[in-house]
């Protein structure tokens, strides 16, 4: 009895605790960016270093300001020539740009979904014969890596319950199946573990790829 009352608590304050989890992480790095310019701005101007409630009020704030500043920066020609500048800038530096520059491609195939990038959900047999799991297709054309890869697809497979970390494959259009489902659907299937399934009915069904 105590054993299923404990299983039972666990499982109802797992969802909770792994929230608060990320929250606090997100709340932790907020805090960090402002921390050492709100401490030097308080010694210049000789008052105590702020709390750590004043930090977190103003470093939400800041971040909200700051994603309102650059998306009307995208709406006017002199904003876009300024970005357009920062893109040179960080493409120029060493490193930097390898990280910067896929990070950049990959917010904007998934934003504007250019050739349904991230937007179409696949059934593929993965990771060995007999197992399969559901990807997203990214492009349509590996021959840029592969011999005749103009019939392969490059399918991204999200991993749980953390889906930016997830792989990346080259494999036959013929080996994957299209999924009834939605990039919404998918992504909450992968996040869950597989615990939160789609509907069976209607929108919402996949088939396994046929064998050869």
């Amino acid at each position: 009895m105590i054993r299923k009352y404990l299983l039972a608590g666990l499982f109802t304050l797992l969802p909770l605790v792994v929230t608060l989890w990320i929250l606090r992480g997100i709340f932790t790095a907020l805090v960090g960016i402002f921390r050492e310019p709100l401490t030097f701005l308080a010694h210049l101007i000789h008052v105590p270093d702020p709390p750590t409630w004043a930090l977190a009020l103003f470093s939400g704030l800041a971040t909200v300001m700051l994603l309102v500043v650059v998306g009307a920066l995208m709406g006017n020609f002199i904003g876009r020539q300024l970005l357009s500048w920062l893109d040179e800038l960080m493409m120029s530096v060493p490193v930097v740009k390898t990280v910067y520059g896929a990070t950049r491609q990959l917010m904007g195939a998934i934003q504007s979904g250019r050739g349904g990038s991230f937007k179409e959900v696949v059934v593929v047999e993965w990771p060995h014969p007999g197992s399969y799991t559901l990807g997203f297709v990214a492009s349509r054309d590996c021959s840029w890596a592969i011999p005749g890869g103009q019939g392969m697809l490059a399918v991204y497979i999200p991993t749980a319950p953390n889906p930016t970390s997830g792989y990346v494959i080259m494999i036959e259009a013929s080996k994957v199946r299209p999924a009834d489902l939605s990039a919404d659907q998918a992504l909450t299937w992968a996040i869950s573990g597989g615990v939160v399934v789609p509907p069976r009915t209607g929108t919402g069904s996949f088939r396994l790829p046929e064998k050869p």
